[in-house]
């Protein structure tokens, strides 16, 4: 999340969390109809544009609060074109998991339980693509490149040794937090995913789950030399396939089948001694081995 460099764990008042322009507050009681014309209600959510300040209102509840928000977000406010761009995306979406939750470690820690129950029973859009990516990890060692909020990096945490990684620090910080918490402790390192400051094959496995399409194609490369770089055995890219890339996600790349085989024989093509496989499941998967 690379709109909310601001500290997630950050004080706010109860059922409210404001930043950057952003103010996010629950609504308790029945809705009301809203006297201004610059309110728009949009499924469970009612937003106001005024100046320079964006107000959103929720009735959403703590058992509600998952990684599904991101596609209830993206069905009432995005595809409505309520929202504006993946900044305003990130903050609203931070927003709610603060406001729904009294106090910031205890919103945060439900927000990561109910999201790691509902993807680990499968029961989320990600859950098949994370159990997939477990099925292909080698060795007791991995490295996430990308790990965002660490869903996959604290899945694996139970079984191996872990490292998640991402150029956020403020979500970094986040995950160190709750991670123990959780029982599911592991290392977290703020870093660029092109330059990681670990040492060659430090990993047995290295995963970048849904990560290259935010990435122009020379920043795309970087990163996939870097993960070869660093695994020992074996490095596993998932990417999402899309008619267009979704801005409010930060997608900046399109993949289909066709693009996944190109990039794996460009790979090849740099580290001799590498072999890729490419496969279509819930998006693209390349799976580059020594």
């Amino acid at each position: 999340m690379q709109a909310a460099q601001l500290d997630p764990l950050a004080r706010s008042p109860r059922g409210l969390w404001s930043g950057h322009g952003i103010r996010v507050s629950r609504r308790r009681g029945p809705h009301r109809p809203h006297r201004g014309a610059a309110t728009v209600c949009a499924g469970r959510f009612c937003v106001q544009r005024r100046d320079d300040l964006l107000s959103v209102e929720h009735d959403l509840n703590p058992a509600e609060l998952s990684d599904a928000l991101t596609s209830l977000l993206t069905e009432h406010l995005v595809d409505t074109e309520v929202l504006r761009g993946q900044a305003e995306f990130e903050l609203v979406f931070t927003g709610v998991v603060r406001s729904t939750v009294d106090g910031s470690l205890a919103s945060w820690l439900r927000f990561y339980r109910n999201s790691l129950t509902a993807l680990e029973r499968g029961a989320t859009a990600f859950g098949p693509i994370h159990a997939e990516a477990a099925a292909r990890v080698h060795g007791s060692r991995l490295l996430d490149l990308g790990s965002c909020f660490g869903f996959f990096p604290l899945r694996m945490a139970r079984h191996i040794e872990v490292t998640a990684t991402d150029l956020s620090a403020s979500t970094m910080r986040l995950l160190a937090t709750v991670s123990p918490r959780l029982q599911r402790p592991l290392t977290t390192l703020a870093c660029d995913a092109t330059s990681v400051p670990l040492p060659s094959g430090s990993a047995d496995t290295v995963t970048a789950l849904h990560l290259i399409e935010h990435l122009p194609d020379e920043v795309m490369t970087a990163v996939c030399d870097e993960a070869l770089r660093l695994a020992r055995r074996r490095v596993v890219i998932a990417v999402p396939f899309e008619d267009e890339p979704r801005e409010c996600y930060g997608h900046v790349q399109r993949f289909d089948p066709a693009r996944m085989r190109r990039l794996g024989d460009t790979l090849t093509a740099r580290h001799p001694g590498v072999s890729a496989h490419t496969f279509d499941f819930h998006g693209g998967w390349l799976i580059l081995d020594r």
